[in-house]
């Protein structure tokens, strides 16, 4: 059985969630190998999309 996950539908829950928060904070994997930051789908529509202040803590 293949599972799938639908990145969008994760995107607007975390922003339904934060709705009424004053600070929504999502995390960012590094990447040692790959220079730079570089963010994940969800996180990328969080920043774009929140109507609060978002932290991206970087994590490994």
């Amino acid at each position: 059985m293949e599972h799938t996950v639908d990145l969008a539908f994760v995107a607007g829950a975390v922003l339904r969630a934060a709705a009424e928060a004053g600070l929504l904070v999502v995390g960012r994997q590094t990447h040692r190998s790959a220079p730079g930051p570089h963010i994940g789908p969800v996180t990328h529509a969080v920043l774009h999309h929140s109507p609060v202040l978002v932290a991206v803590v970087p994590h490994d």
